[in-house]
């Protein structure tokens, strides 16, 4: 029997909803693909603050990974929250044993917006040697670039986004949301050097509605990846899908 397609995503449980797992599985019924989640962290949260996380044992993990790729024909994995370095290593051990050069979009999530740390730092070094080399595009914001490449948030985007691709070998979309400008910037640089630019302006959002921004538009660079998109095409469709939606609650079919 054919197995169906689907697009997975691999990180922790958003109790409010507006990012994490919860978020990525609205984006990719947005762009019509059947989503399946593994779960690496539960965690209590609101856009405010995060109360508590509790993550998912090894074997808990291991076990959601095989359900899926034992069923599912994966077209694209997205990951988010990995924790710790075990979780990163098992999760980069079966991306590399079941989904041989299938497209990996990394979110590499440090630190939540509420400030709340998302990964041990201690496993940076585990995120970059072992699960970025695997990821077809990473899409760190200028502060998750800033610690992956031991520069500053404030460094030439182009050098910090040229760091990122020597070090993990991958596209890098640096996301400029995090910039102190009217004009936001967000840079796409391919293995190539092909080097693609995003600008639109700076729009007042809420905080619930900047709440797992950084998630959604991985997930639809997930989703149209799958679908064949070409790749800046898909960052760029992406990007202006989510700043369309600025007045659309966070709650909705949209990114």
């Amino acid at each position: 029997m054919e197995r169906p397609d689907c697009c997975l995503t691999i990180g922790g449980s958003d109790s409010c909803g507006g990012a994490g797992i919860q978020a990525d599985l609205r984006v990719f019924h947005r762009y019509h693909q059947h989503g399946c989640s593994v779960i690496t962290a539960l965690t209590a949260q609101n856009p405010d603050t995060i109360r508590h996380i509790e993550p998912v044992s090894l074997t808990q993990l291991r076990a959601e990974l095989d359900a899926i790729f034992d069923y599912y024909h994966v077209k694209a994995v997205k990951t988010g929250m990995l924790w710790d370095a075990s979780h990163i290593t098992l999760v980069s051990d079966v991306l590399r044993q079941r989904h041989q050069r299938g497209v990996v979009v990394v979110d590499p999530v440090l630190v939540a917006s509420s400030g709340r740390r998302l990964l041990d730092p201690a496993a940076t070094d585990t995120l970059l040697e072992h699960l970025l080399p695997l990821a077809t595009v990473i899409t760190p914001n200028l502060d998750e670039a800033a610690v992956l490449t031991g520069m500053s948030a404030s460094d030439d985007e182009l050098e910090l986004a040229s760091q990122l691709l020597l070090r993990c070998r991958c596209a890098v979309l640096l996301k400029g949301g995090h910039a102190k400008t009217a004009q936001l910037r967000d840079l796409l640089l391919e293995p190539s050097g092909n080097v693609h630019v995003f600008t639109h302006p700076r729009q007042r959002w809420s905080k619930q509605r900047a709440h797992g921004t950084g998630c959604r538009i991985a997930a639809a660079i997930a989703a149209l990846l799958a679908d064949g998109i070409p790749l800046p095409q898909a960052c760029e469709q992406s990007i202006t899908a989510l700043q369309k939606t600025s007045n659309v609650s966070p709650q909705s079919d949209y990114i």
